[in-house]
């Protein structure tokens, strides 16, 4: 850690410490929540799901689990999606580069960063949304089919404490609770946002408009849930158009242009900025449907069924002009034949292409489907029957790709076909209570994904089909059955303790990459592993608790690390996936303490990651020629600590206050294919992180918030020579302050006015984050 901090990172810390010093909560729930009586209830640093919600999280684990209300959601948060809930969170940050990003609004966690999507789960009411097809940042959760306002509430539970889980659940696993009425409701929500984004030579004003509605009811036994919703958004620019300073004469005839900018990229090599791409214009509808039927008392079967589609078209923008003022840009209607446009730029050639100037079409329809039986009656044995099915019902994503030469086409393109992929899930679980002082958990479970994925070349972009076989695809399957038992027992008055255990088998079959005529056909594998926890909660006064968990996780590789990539023409080897990656294996440990104080609690906890042939992207540098692609990691280990309070009306009748500040040290301490690497920090895992929530509620119908969002300074390369994170493809720390005023104008209506980046700070992680941007709700509820 550096000795001197910047000014910011100083201020930032300072406020969130020292708020987390003087502030603690009713219970241990650091966003500030104080549990409804029929959710959850404190013991001995425990928590103990009550009632017959469904929920994936244990019933009873002494370790550190957080959560948040919908009714705070709505006060406190700017949500203009599920994954905002999380905005406030200790240690977490989703990546989410605008309203709508589908594709990149990935999880990070404590000892895990925006590049390690398979190292967290998330759940809507038991149902998988997080996409362990891959693990990156293009395979998002599937936030999309949940909205807002479904919510009851939103859960965390740090690392891979519980044997309920898999391996993935070794960054945090997010439980997502949607409501079902008790009586008839209505909801309608409509959302207006709007950036100004200013960035080199870019000028736009990005805008979204959102619009909801709800109906529910419950009929004696029966309760349904249907939620309609359409949000069109657009975006900012996400990728630039770049080149390395040429030192060639420019051809003859080239035309002489400006405007490109020049700075230094984040290794601090020079390069040219020419243009964006990636202005992504986004229409999304959502639709849910719930029913629930009390079969019998304490025995509930329920369905869900959900839809999302999504449309999109990415455009362009050149930078460059003429000695007449005119762009110089490609598309179908002025394209060369050549394919590509020679220019002059302060005395030296380039040449264009149509690569820079990247256009798309997407067009996604997925379907989810949900169903289960359910009994709880707090009685001697519990049980629950669950499936899931994620469906690709259409998944297309259509690029222009010109021809040159004799087969000329200015129209041509290449279609990205993912139809066939998706994901399910099979779940049988029990809880027996037949011995005193035990509870004892258990289940049979079985999840598996299949992804398929052609390229093939089309002669019109933007509505052709292929004409022939695909240029290139690959396809997979992966499966994962598990049995697990854990046994909580109270060890007299003061001591509790969880011991549990999970055997997996895993599998990953009909693994196919393919390059025109080169198949690779990939052998059937299977892999065995245990996995035990252990947690334990000693309350050694009445005001506190000590809890210490400790558990394996094995995080198996996704399909898409196995087999994505294509075939080299000349050598015939594969050029990314590797069908023979080991499994993570991780131990992470957590100790924590907690005080109930007078006005709330205060919370510290310890933490400790190592793994184990951690999965990434990476040069193999010991072998010629040097091979890059996905690849076991030898070792990274991490260590930090977390501080997290909360205070209800305690300075202030009114003031609600919550603020989080963690520490991690993450560090790649072997790795023997790539040695640079050894010593660095783990890429976009920042030494420091701190969140704080200052709310006001000034009567019943008025509150008003301020939020605060800092991120320390992070690498995006293994070996840590990219230290100019402010910069495109770079990872910046960050200061973001937040701002919201709702206001209830009566029991029926009410609306809000929102900022969030007041500060209008420039930063990135790889892509550039949204400016300053305002959100504007108007809400009716019945």
């Amino acid at each position: 850690m550096r000795l001197f901090l910047p000014l910011r990172t100083a201020f930032a810390l300072t406020l969130c410490a020292s708020a987390v010093a003087a502030l603690a909560q009713e219970v241990a729930l650091p966003n500030g929540e104080m549990p409804a009586d029929d959710t959850r209830v404190e013991k001995l640093g425990t928590v103990t799901v009550t009632g017959g919600r469904v929920t994936t999280l244990p019933t009873t684990l002494p370790t550190t689990i957080e959560g948040i209300k919908a009714e705070r959601i709505d006060r406190v948060i700017n949500a203009t999606d599920s994954a905002d809930a999380l905005k406030y969170f200790p240690s977490l940050l989703v990546r989410k580069r605008y309203i709508g990003d589908y594709d990149h609004a990935v999880l990070s966690t404590r000892a895990s960063g925006t590049g390690n999507s398979a190292r967290s789960l998330i759940y809507a009411d038991g149902i998988l949304l997080s996409n362990l097809l891959g693990n990156g940042a293009s395979f998002t959760p599937r936030w999309g089919l949940v909205t807002p306002e479904e919510f009851a509430r939103v859960d965390v539970l740090y690392g891979p404490f519980s044997a309920a889980y898999p391996g993935n659940s070794v960054g945090a696993v997010v439980d997502v609770i949607t409501r079902m009425p008790e009586r008839f409701e209505a909801h309608g929500k409509l959302t207006f946002a709007q950036q100004h984004f200013t960035l080199y030579r870019t000028d736009v004003t990005p805008k979204t408009k959102q619009g909801s509605v709800s109906l529910g009811d419950k009929w004696g036994d029966w309760s349904w849930w249907f939620n309609i919703s359409r949000q069109d958004s657009q975006s900012h620019p996400l990728v630039y158009a770049t080149r390395t300073p040429s030192t060639a004469n420019p051809a003859t005839g080239a035309t002489v242009v400006t405007g490109a900018v020049a700075e230094l990229n984040r290794f601090n090599q020079p390069w040219l900025l020419i243009g964006t791409t990636n202005h992504a214009d986004t229409q999304q509808d959502h639709a849910k449907l719930k029913l629930a039927w009390q079969v019998a008392p304490g025995l509930k079967a329920s369905v869900t069924l959900g839809l999302w589609d999504n449309t999109v078209a990415r455009a362009s923008e050149g930078w460059l002009t003429d000695a007449s003022g005119a762009r110089i840009e490609l598309n179908p209607g002025n394209l060369p034949i050549s394919g590509s446009r020679a220019v002059s730029l302060d005395g030296k050639g380039y040449s264009l292409t149509a690569a820079d100037f990247g256009q798309t079409r997407e067009k996604l329809q997925h379907v989810m489907h949900g169903v289960a039986l359910r009994q709880a009656t707090g009685g001697a044995f519990d049980w629950q029957l669950a499936a899931s099915r994620y469906d690709y019902r259409q998944d297309q994503v259509r690029a222009w790709a010109p021809t040159t030469g004799a087969a000329f086409n200015p129209n041509a393109g290449r279609l990205t076909d993912q139809n066939g992929t998706g994901w399910n899930t099979l779940a049988a679980r029990g809880t027996w209570r037949g011995l005193a002082d035990h509870v004892v958990e258990f289940g049979l479970q079985r999840e598996a994904a299949q992804l398929r994925n052609a390229v093939s070349n089309i002669a019109e972009w933007t509505a052709g089909v292929p004409s022939s076989a695909p240029v290139s695809r690959f396809e997979g399957n992966t499966s994962l059955t598990s049995l697990w038992a854990q046994d909580a027992v109270s060890l007299g008055e003061h001591w509790q303790a969880v011991l549990g255990l999970r055997g997996e088998q895993w599998s990953a079959s009909r693994g196919l990459t393919a390059n025109g005529a080169a198949v690779f056909q990939h052998p059937t594998r299977k892999v065995s592993a245990l996995s035990p926890k252990f947690a334990i909660g000693w309350a050694f006064s009445d005001e506190g608790t000590l809890r210490l968990s400790t558990g394996r996780a094995v995080r198996f590789p996704t399909v898409s690390e196995l087999f994505q990539g294509g075939v080299n023409a000349s050598t015939g080897a594969l050029t990314n996936g590797d069908p023979n990656l080991k499994p993570e294996r991780s131990q992470t440990t957590d100790l924590s303490a907690d005080w109930k104080l007078s006005v709330g609690t205060l919370r510290a906890t310890v933490f400790h990651d190592a793994t184990r042939d951690a999965l990434y992207s990476q040069t193999n540098t010991t072998v010629t020629p040097n091979v890059t692609n996905i690849q076991n990691v030898d070792r990274i280990r991490t260590w930090g600590v977390e501080l997290a309070a909360a205070l209800n009306d305690a300075m202030v009748r009114g003031l609600d206050l919550s603020a989080s500040v963690t520490f991690a040290d993450s560090v790649i301490t072997a790795n023997a294919k790539f040695p640079a690497s050894v010593g660095k920090w783990q890429p976009r895992v920042p030494r420091w992180r701190a969140n704080a929530v200052a709310s006001y509620r000034w009567d019943d119908a008025l509150s008003t918030t301020l939020g605060l969002r800092y991120g320390g300074q992070q690498f995006n390369s293994l070996d840590n020579t990219d230290p100019n994170g402010a910069r495109y493809q770079g990872a910046s720390d960050f200061l973001v302050l937040d701002a919201r005023i709702r206001v209830k104008v009566n029991p029926t209506w009410s609306a809000a006015l929102g900022v969030d980046n007041l500060n209008n700070e420039v930063y990135w992680n790889f892509h550039p984050y949204p400016a300053r941007t305002w959100v504007a709700e108007l809400r009716f509820d019945l």
